[in-house]
């Protein structure tokens, strides 16, 4: 079985109103890459990919007229896919859905968010005191993650979560002073999240159930000077004790050689492109018993990626981030 996490840049520009894809030459969200490009781009990465199922994050909208599993049904269906089935959760207001695509051959899959003391559900509000002023404050979820209950045509049950943490860049703020605060409550409020996760994560493998956590958690050990301030990044956190993820693990040892990256990009500022972790799967223990194997869809990193000419170049045309996907010996 092959499961995949792939960030979308803007995938939600590729519809109309009535989530027809646009395949055209007006410009996309991404910078420089019409619909059309982005589109077909697209298209030729997931059927490279081959995937059961594919975690999409930042997927296109729902709102009062459009409907992100509509719109993902008419790309799959565009794009000769076999992920035709696809589910999503709780809607947001920010044009960025978090929604699973899956082969109905192989696997069921339904929203099934829960509840509990520790954690309440995703479109709640969680207490937490994030300053150490003995006062809670409550935070949300602008992406609250999909939770969902699947079973493989084998007979398998699972928990997969699909999350895209908040972002900690400042946005919307000028100023020296201004940004660094801003910076330090954005990070202040993704870790909240983080620990919201972990515990929704900790309350599935305390009752037994096997869990793998896909998605963007806008992170990653050792990315930047705030870290130091709190301690721990976001991944740390949402991984603990009870799941792993070996692209996490390089990043967490101290000065690691050759650490991996999922997202490419660009510098105005400085003219350069830069790179960074943010994207991962992550598995309970009991899962490490299916051969788990890991794979950076980076054009620049995996050697195959690269050799396939067709293939790199829709990977740079189709998104920002790259995918990455779990293969595991499970039917």
């Amino acid at each position: 079985m092959r499961l995949v996490t792939y960030n979308i840049e803007w995938f939600s520009h590729l519809f109309d109103q009535n989530d027809q894809l646009m395949l055209d030459n007006k410009p996309s969200g991404r910078h420089g890459v019409d619909r059309y490009t982005q589109g077909v781009s697209l298209a030729h990465v997931f059927q490279t990919l081959d995937a059961d199922a594919v975690m999409v994050i930042e997927a296109p909208n729902t709102g009062r007229r459009q409907r992100t599993v509509r719109a993902l049904g008419a790309f799959a269906a565009e794009a000769g896919l076999r992920t035709s089935e696809v589910v999503s959760g709780f809607a947001t207001d920010t044009h960025q859905e978090i929604a699973l695509m899956y082969d109905p051959a192989v696997l069921s899959a339904e929203h099934d968010p829960q509840a509990s003391a520790e954690a309440p559900r995703f479109d709640g509000r969680f207490e937490i005191d994030l300053d150490t002023d003995s006062v809670p404050e409550q935070v949300r979820f602008s992406k609250p993650p999909l939770e969902l209950k699947v079973l493989t045509q084998g007979g398998t049950s699972l928990r997969i979560i699909g999350a895209h943490l908040k972002s900690k860049a400042p946005y919307g703020v000028e100023g020296h002073d201004a940004i660094i605060q801003r910076a330090i409550e954005n990070r202040r409020t993704q870790l909240a999240q983080a620990i919201w996760l972990h515990r929704r994560i900790s309350d599935h493998v305390a009752a037994g159930e096997e869990v793998i956590l896909m998605g963007d958690l806008n992170d990653g050990p050792g990315l930047d000077e705030y870290e130091r301030l709190f301690g721990q990044s976001s991944v740390e956190i949402v991984m603990g004790q009870e799941l792993r993820d070996p692209h996490a693990q390089i990043l967490s040892q101290p000065r690691p050689g050759s650490p991996p990256s999922t997202a490419r990009f660009y510098d105005e500022e400085k003219k350069r492109y830069f790179r960074a972790c943010l994207d991962y799967v992550m598995i309970s223990k009991g899962l490490e018993s299916c051969h788990p194997r890991w794979r950076i869809w980076h054009p620049f990193e995996d050697a195959a990626c690269y050799a396939d000419e067709v293939l790199r170049e829709a990977l740079l045309l189709a998104s920002d981030h790259f995918p990455v996907s779990l293969d595991l010996d499970l039917t």
